[in-house]
């Protein structure tokens, strides 16, 4: 046994010039190499892959499990920045790589949910994308038509982010004929009016209202209905002053001063109706009950 220790030791010897540079060049990498791999760009961390058509075609019938795999991705990778970020490793996030993959994913697989929401979540609310989400929840809408939170998100996206109220009004629409809501219905008719569409605001709560069978969902299409059908009627009068006059009216007082306006219309939700400067007929209430102040 000692013979095999002496025989040892003289080995080691033997090749320690070999062995010590080696793991000197051993950590004069791998530290590099490490301090790299923390820091390299983001894009090499996602990863590359191919353009979509090829993905089509390779996946062959296994289109739905490749787009979970790439949506699988996307989160895992956001999920490694977030818990970068909460230890105070902050990471600038891939967002174009981000939702590249995500929008070939949806195209693999246009009926995986995960998709749209982590489009709605992060692409909307994180990097402001919102032609690209709203894009991405219109192409979806194509095939999950049964699926009320795309035309749902997409009217969200209008009104709040880009202040289109027509495109808002349709989306709601499209949301609450998919489930019979009266609040995407009443969204809906507000987007209408919001849009300047007051008489096809009107039309459609008519037609919703006609439908209903709950009393009460009938009341509410019915309260608004008689508010928009108000604010009709004022902008019927300010239309004729300003086709008289060539300008519009200071107030609606002065509709009713120079006889265009009978009596000012009573607000159903407790308000009081008034003229902005640029025209546009509001009221107190902001179609709504208990809200009084303007």
């Amino acid at each position: 046994m000692r013979g095999f220790s002496n025989r040892t030791a003289i080995g080691l010897k033997r090749y320690s010039f070999v062995i010590i540079p080696l793991i000197i060049c051993y950590v004069s990498l791998i530290i590099p190499f490490a301090a790299y791999m923390r820091h390299k760009p983001l894009v090499e961390k996602l990863g590359y892959f191919p353009r979509v058509e090829v993905m089509q075609l390779v996946s062959a019938d296994q289109k739905q499990l490749v787009g979970a795999a790439l949506v699988m991705k996307v989160l895992m990778y956001y999920g490694g920045l977030v818990e970068n970020n909460q230890a105070k490793l902050a990471v600038p996030p891939d967002y174009p790589a981000m939702s590249r993959i995500i929008h070939a994913a949806v195209k693999l697989d246009p009926y995986n949910m995960d998709a749209y929401y982590f489009a709605q979540s992060i692409l909307v609310w994180d990097v402001r994308q919102l032609k690209i989400a709203n894009d991405l929840l219109e192409y979806g809408m194509k095939y999950r038509t049964w699926d009320w939170y795309l035309p749902f998100f997409a009217g969200f996206n209008y009104a709040y982010f880009l202040k289109d109220y027509q495109h808002a009004a349709k989306y709601y629409m499209q949301a609450g004929k998919l489930t019979g809501q009266p609040l995407f219905v009443t969204l809906a008719g507000r987007y209408l009016h919001e849009a300047g569409e007051t008489g096809l605001a009107i039309s459609y709560l008519s037609t919703m209202a006609k439908g209903a069978r709950n009393a009460a969902i009938k009341e509410t299409y019915t309260v608004r209905l008689h508010a928009l059908q108000a604010v009709r009627s004022i902008e019927s009068a300010r239309d004729a002053y300003r086709q008289t006059f060539g300008h519009l009216p200071a107030s609606l007082e002065e509709l009713m001063q120079e006889g265009y306006l009978k009596e000012l219309p009573k607000d159903p939700y407790g308000g009081r109706f008034y003229m902005e400067p640029d025209g546009k007929v509001e009221t107190t209430s902001k179609f709504a009950f208990g809200k009084k102040g303007e």
